[in-house]
């Protein structure tokens, strides 16, 4: 069936340290990593470590199904899973080329973070069967199993997703993988911002095998024109009609430019932060989750369109409520990056109340990363 790997059982040791925070009411910072710390607010408490509970439980090739401990690498599991034709389908960023490979899987789940595919395989939390681990009481908790059609906690499972740390310790994780694709081939076409939004929601509905779609704007071209550019993954013959009805140009280096996007290593990004804050000076940068159709943003700066258009990444001197108010009014919300950490747009009230009362349930006494994501939660 699988494959067993390295076994260090942490969770033991994980659960004593948590149970001795509650009995304290002592805050825990939980960490991994260190690779996503910039992806929410920072957070003040006693360190706990993940980082060691380590290691792939199991991989059973012919199930789809892959078992790690949180503190597994993504590399690791990556490389194990390539042995076998297969792949995280949801592309989950590593974010860690300036701490050497040390993303780990819970890190990546617990920020929800998900590729360039994403739009066309699914998101982090759709891949996720089951969990295990530790709430705010130190108790170990198991939550799914191994198999699509156990949906005993299958929610509660994927409620860690995206959740920061904030309503549990993940210790291990069971995910649904796809196998790998045979072939990929990336096109290049040059169009203004509304019509790459556009094209890329009239191939998303067309039967082509569409992975990826990104439009980067040219932001010295006084006429707008941007690149739009588009990943097409399956096997030879369909990649080949595909890319005969779209047009545009076969770029070779195009695992580069998704690997760059998905890291967010472009060029784009790289002039996007400065460790000036001061709006009324410098870019800021923000990441707006959109409906795919959603019109060209009216605010000054710069906009790179991700996902086909339900991620878009803006560089911006608007302020914090013009851009909140305009992610608002398209139906969804926005996220500021900062050098201290990235802001969440406030819940509304109703919104808020739900987080709170699962908080609660989960970390009675509030010491799980409290205030990771929203103040006083």
């Amino acid at each position: 069936m699988g494959v067993i790997a390295s076994d260090i059982d942490c969770s033991k040791h994980l659960a004593a340290q948590v149970r001795k925070a509650f009995d304290d009411v002592t805050p825990l910072y939980i960490t991994g990593g260190g690779t996503k710390t910039l992806e929410a607010r920072p957070v003040t408490g006693k360190p706990l470590s993940a980082l060691e509970h380590h290691g792939i439980i199991e991989h059973a090739p012919s199930e789809l199904v892959i078992t790690a401990r949180a503190g597994t690498s993504l590399n690791d599991i990556e490389t194990r899973l390539a042995e076998s034709g297969q792949m995280l389908a949801f592309e989950p960023p590593h974010l860690d080329a300036h701490i050497n490979g040390q993303a780990t899987i819970g890190g990546t789940l617990s920020c929800g973070l998900s590729g360039p595919r994403r739009p066309y395989t699914g998101a982090a939390r759709d891949f996720v069967l089951g969990a295990r681990i530790i709430n705010g009481r130190g108790e170990i908790l198991k939550f799914g199993g191994q198999v699509m059609k156990n949906v005993a906690g299958y929610d509660i499972s994927r409620l860690m997703v995206g959740a920061q740390g904030t309503l549990g310790v993940l210790l291990d994780v069971s995910l649904k993988v796809l196998p790998a694709p045979e072939r990929e081939s990336t096109l290049c076409l040059e169009m203004s911002e509304q019509r790459a939004i556009q094209t890329m929601n009239l191939w998303a509905g067309k039967s082509v095998p569409l992975s990826a779609a990104c439009y980067v704007p040219q932001e010295n071209n006084q006429q707008q024109e941007g690149q739009l550019w588009l990943r097409l993954s399956g096997v030879e013959s369909a990649i080949k009609a595909a890319a005969l009805k779209i047009g545009g140009e076969d770029i070779h280096e195009g695992r580069q430019f998704w690997n760059g996007l998905r890291e967010r290593k472009l060029e784009f990004f790289e002039q996007a932060v400065s460790e000036q804050v001061d709006p009324e000076q410098v870019n800021q940068l923000w990441r707006l989750s959109l409906p795919p159709a959603s019109a060209v943003l009216n605010l000054t700066g710069s906009c790179l369109i991700d996902w086909g258009g339900a991620q878009r990444w803006l560089k911006t001197q608007a302020s914090i409520d013009e851009v909140q108010a305009a992610a608002t009014k398209q139906g969804g919300h926005a996220t500021l990056y900062q050098p201290e950490g990235a802001q969440l747009q406030p819940l509304s009230s109703g919104l808020h109340a739900l987080h709170k009362r699962l908080k609660e349930t989960f970390d009675p006494k509030n010491i799980l990363n409290p205030g990771r994501l929203y103040e006083n939660i």
